[in-house]
């Protein structure tokens, strides 16, 4: 399948990524850890794509793009919290249900981790967890989500794409994702500014930016957060819907090589003394960044389609969170590329035009950020 939405963005780059390939589950065990926590270990072929739904007794783990798969059984430790572990499937996700013993809270980001393949394992998300605390907070002393975000002051940098020279792709009706995405992006600048977020913009006009001026800008801003708003075009006019994207770790040699470049990745890590440390501690640091802004962009990327979702606004057919070789995404910031729709599908092209819906976007893009855990 070739996808142009992103224009010059990914141009000659989109077309190598197989983005449909489906996951596949291959074990599922339990254990116990240190200080007497539960680990659930999901292992997959693929870089797995997951949300965690909390029950009163379970816990949920739906992967995305994954089918059941009945020849794989959970091996249970003693002594965890987790009763039993049971598949269903629900379009092309895979929910992995596991009954617990007792509740759980919901599981803190640095206690969720996917581990590259290593020897004979294949991607595992890794899942640690112990019992809720009987003892409630008294909802007077805890901030709502909202109002820690705004009170802590998060810088956002939002990026309409293309603009200038650079019109984007543009819709049979003559429709241009640059006036779109732009519009889009202004009013999802106030809005974010409502609700307490420092807002900074990589382009308020008609202008050309490069890619790599995109990005530098989220790094000088010291953003928490990027977003780059785009349109998607398709070569079958039937496609439609939304999708969002994050950096691709298996990108192609030229970009793998840009990617691997500890030594550029190493000038902009904040650590005190950097350039004291040996090379391959360097190094090492800079394979480290790179794998947490991955992990972060991620979280928010799933949050977003979530967000999407929940709006009602209408997913493109396949995963809604996709990886590709985005030289705009190439910083040390977390952040994702929203396609908001199809300008090439000629219902969507009008429908992205009108004011009404770019608000339903927003509206969708501003609880995502809300509800984005920028403490990790």
């Amino acid at each position: 399948m070739q996808i142009t939405g992103v224009g010059i963005v990914i141009a000659g780059l989109l077309p190598r990524v197989a983005f449909a390939a489906r996951n596949a589950l291959r074990s599922m065990r339990t254990g116990v850890q240190p200080g007497g926590k539960t680990r659930i270990v999901i292992e997959t072929s693929a870089r797995p794509s997951y949300t965690l739904v909390y029950g009163e007794n379970t816990l949920t783990i739906k992967l995305s793009n994954t089918p059941a798969d009945d020849s794989v059984s959970a091996k249970l430790a003693s002594g965890t919290l987790v009763k039993s572990v049971e598949q269903t499937q629900i379009g092309d996700a895979l929910n992995i249900v596991a009954t617990l013993r007792r509740p759980i809270a919901e599981i803190p980001k640095n206690q969720i981790m996917i581990l590259d393949p290593n020897g004979d394992n294949d991607y595992r998300l890794v899942l640690d967890f112990t019992a809720a605390s009987a003892t409630p907070k008294a909802a007077s002393n805890t901030p709502s989500e909202s109002t820690t975000a705004a009170a802590k002051k998060h810088i956002i940098v939002l990026d309409a794409g293309h603009g200038g020279k650079d019109p984007g792709c543009i819709g049979k009706g003559g429709t241009k994702e640059k006036t779109v995405v732009l519009s889009v992006a202004q009013k999802l600048r106030n809005a974010l500014r409502n609700e307490g977020f420092t807002v900074y913009m990589t382009r308020n006009d008609d202008t050309y930016l490069k890619l790599a001026d995109r990005a530098s800008i989220a790094e000088k801003k010291k953003a928490d957060l990027f977003i780059s708003i785009h349109a998607n075009a398709n070569p079958s006019r039937s496609v439609k819907g939304f999708s969002i994207y994050t950096l691709s770790e298996k990108a192609s040699d030229e970009e793998a090589q840009k990617l691997a470049d500890a030594e550029n990745a190493a000038d902009k890590i904040d650590v005190d003394g950097f350039e004291s440390f040996s090379k391959d501690i360097r190094v090492a640091l800079s394979a480290l960044q790179q794998h947490a802004v991955a992990e972060m962009s991620e979280e928010y990327a799933n949050g977003c389609a979530r967000a999407f979702n929940r709006g009602g606004i209408e997913q493109q057919a396949g995963p809604a969170v996709r990886h590709a070789p985005l030289a705009v995404l190439r910083s040390t910031v977390p952040g994702a590329l929203i396609e908001c729709g199809h300008l090439s599908n000629a219902a969507e092209e009008k429908l992205l035009k009108t004011s009404a819906h770019q608000d339903k976007l927003v509206a969708a893009i501003v609880r995502s950020v809300k509800n984005y855990d920028f403490e990790v």
